[in-house]
């Protein structure tokens, strides 16, 4: 039976499959449940959370680094990253944009409100221990 928690805070230590990470909110959370179920079901092989820093070399003021949310091992070897946003503000937006400009190979994809609003609702009802805020 799939359950479902409601977490009045939003960051936190959760265990996930075998990988014990701190998510700064509750999406962030999910969403690594939703991978889970994902490696779980052999649609990918493997997810990581935060794994990796992208150093801007020669810019000295603003965001000089990026960290990724999520790491996403396909299953044909490859990989690619995931940005969980709720709202994408400016300085977020500038580090998106030189992560795809300084790693033009690497792949990002933004997840955001959309995507929770048109999946949350029956994903609770199948990924254990999806949460609500």
């Amino acid at each position: 039976m799939t359950t479902m928690r409601t977490t009045f805070g939003k960051s936190g230590w959760r265990t996930i499959g075998d990988k014990k990470i701190y998510c700064r909110s509750i999406w962030e959370a999910n969403y690594a449940r939703f991978l889970q179920c994902l490696k779980d079901q052999k649609t990918i092989k493997d997810w990581e959370y935060e794994p990796e820093t992208f150093w801007f070399d020669g810019i000295r003021r603003g965001c000089v680094s990026y960290l990724p949310d999520f790491k996403v091992y396909t299953n044909d070897s490859k990989h690619h990253w995931i940005e969980v946003k709720g709202w994408l503000d400016p300085k977020s937006a500038t580090k998106i944009k030189r992560f795809r400009k300084y790693y033009p190979n690497e792949e990002l994809f933004l997840i955001d409100k959309n995507w929770f609003q048109k999946n949350s609702q029956k994903l609770h009802c199948v990924i254990k221990d999806w949460e609500i805020g």
